[in-house]
């Protein structure tokens, strides 16, 4: 069973299309890139496969289940890290963790949830402080473990390296990394194209709200002989 069927999918804003007609899969166990400049329909690709969006017409399928009509059941088994997210400053670490994962379990199970939270973020003894103490890195890290510990069959990250320094982008990445070896499916945008095909198992590159090419980062190279994404992406949407 593929973790994610896009097909044919437009999204209208009234009088404008962000997506127009772009189909992807995601395989179980993988890591998929949607990966473009700012404004390209990343974040709305994401939002919709996240349920947070209707529709205009194709059809989105998670792991089986249709959206809209099943949008419930795919909630489920779903989580989603925004770009912008944020968590509540006046928390520990750990109390935001907490918070988050009474709503997905009690007991041993939510015991275990904020414990792989905890694991993920990496923050050590700083868990036990204020969010509002945190650096970017150390706040979109605990972000990043309150999207995964929840264990969803789908990680839908947009942008989860966004505004990091190095050495947090690549914690971050390990932490993505880490959550596909454990059987996690992700769906994930970025303009950071040269970090993308580090990441990712297949990208597609979208552009003006339609895919313009898709493959491994090795067969876009290939085909548009580019030394890299970037390169390649450019010359795709020639």
């Amino acid at each position: 069973m593929k973790a994610v069927e896009v097909r044919d999918l437009v999204k209208d804003y009234g009088s404008l299309r962000a997506l127009d007609g772009i189909s992807f899969e995601v395989n179980e166990g993988e890591i998929f890139g949607l990966i473009g400049p700012n404004g390209a329909g990343k974040t709305t690709a994401l939002r919709v496969v996240a349920t947070l969006l209707q529709i205009t017409s194709g059809s989105v399928t998670v792991f089986g289940y249709e959206f809209p009509k099943e949008a419930g059941e795919v909630r489920k088994i779903i989580s989603y890290l925004p770009e912008e997210a944020g968590a509540y400053k006046n928390l520990t670490g750990k109390e935001y963790l907490n918070f988050i994962a009474k709503f997905f379990g009690e007991g041993e199970q939510f015991q275990n949830m904020v414990r792989r939270g905890w694991e993920i973020s990496n923050l050590g003894k700083r868990i036990n402080e204020k969010v509002d103490t945190y650096s970017k890195g150390m706040t979109r890290r605990l972000l990043v473990g309150r999207a995964l510990m929840v264990n969803p069959r789908l990680a839908i990250l947009d942008e989860p390296t966004s505004g990091l320094d190095v050495v947090n982008a690549q914690e971050v990445r390990r932490i993505i990394n880490s959550s596909v070896e454990a059987g996690v499916a992700v769906l994930l945008s970025s303009h950071n194209m040269l970090e993308v095909e580090l990441l990712c198992h297949r990208i597609a590159l979208i552009n003006d709200g339609k895919i313009v090419a898709s493959g491994t980062a090795a067969e876009l190279k290939k085909e548009y002989d580019a030394g890299n994404i970037e390169e390649a992406f450019v010359k795709a949407i020639k």
